[in-house]
């Protein structure tokens, strides 16, 4: 009886021990997906197109995914956001106007902390590739500038679980900040023409960049709560784009209300539906 006693209690914890490496082996196909649109406010400045600055509205799509890896024991998460601008700006007086297109695809790993059932950190590193266009229609020599440059960041969130009126929300603020990056700019007095027809480079078109020439930053600040069937998110998006290399300076300034839907890869019912499990979600 007794060696039936210690045989079960050693396949039960085997079972035990099966059971938690395939929990763990799961967690990372839990996945968290959104995809918000929005509008808001621009501010552009690129003196190798003009030394006045552009204003005017943008529209934005933003997506994003987070999932946890196997790293570091599955404490740390992956985070794909790509994020599209378009946006159509005067100047002062209203003698021209820029139209401007933008692509930014960030990719971040961000080691977890939690504090209980409810607060997350999270921080890490992060590496961004930006590309796009403003295209200004008062220019007839250089109508057009190429917008191509890409970074490593350090990205931090906050994310904390809470009820209102006991209703289920999650409010996330997340900051990212260019450490060093690469950018492509012609420099001053330097035509496009020039480059690609001619193919008279200065030498100077691809620029090391860090927080003395390109201090930017991108702040996100969301909230989810479910609504019927369907779970929404609401946020305030900010990007501030700015650098000063070859003698030119350039700015865009992004201001933007969101508003999306949140899918988790897994089915879950009723209000349950605004986050998956807490050992097992990302987000």
């Amino acid at each position: 009886m007794k060696n039936k006693l210690i045989l079960l209690l050693a396949l039960f914890s085997i079972f035990l021990s099966v059971k938690a490496q395939g929990d763990s082996l799961q967690q990372n196909r839990y996945v968290m997906h959104s995809r918000m649109y929005g509008i808001g406010s621009t501010n552009i400045l690129d003196t190798y197109l003009s030394p006045l600055e552009y204003k005017g509205t943008n529209i934005n799509m933003l997506r994003e995914n987070m999932r946890f890896t196997k790293i570091m024991g599955g404490k740390v998460s992956a985070q794909n956001m790509l994020q599209m601008n378009f946006s159509y700006s005067n100047n002062r007086a209203e003698t021209s106007s820029e139209i401007t297109y933008m692509m930014k695809w960030t990719y971040a790993l961000h080691y977890q902390l939690k504090f209980g059932n409810n607060l997350k950190i999270l921080f890490g590193p992060m590496a961004d590739v930006n590309g796009g266009f403003i295209y200004n229609t008062g220019n007839s020599n250089n109508p057009a500038q190429a917008k191509a440059y890409a970074n490593i960041d350090a990205s931090g969130m906050i994310i904390y679980k809470f009820r209102l009126f006991n209703y289920p929300i999650i409010a996330r603020y997340q900051a990212n900040v260019p450490l060093i990056g690469l950018m492509f700019s012609p420099d001053y007095g330097e035509s496009y023409y020039q480059m690609f027809s001619l193919h008279n480079f200065s030498g100077k078109n691809i620029v090391f960049t860090s927080l003395h020439n390109q201090p930017s930053l991108m702040q996100l600040l969301t909230l989810d709560f479910p609504i019927r069937k369907s779970n929404i998110r609401v946020g305030y998006l900010m990007n501030i784009d700015q650098a000063k290399v070859n003698g030119l300076k350039s700015h865009i300034w992004n201001h933007s209300f969101m508003v999306g839907i949140v899918k988790n890869f897994y089915l879950l019912k009723g209000k349950n539906k605004v986050s998956m499990p807490n050992n097992v979600t990302p987000y």
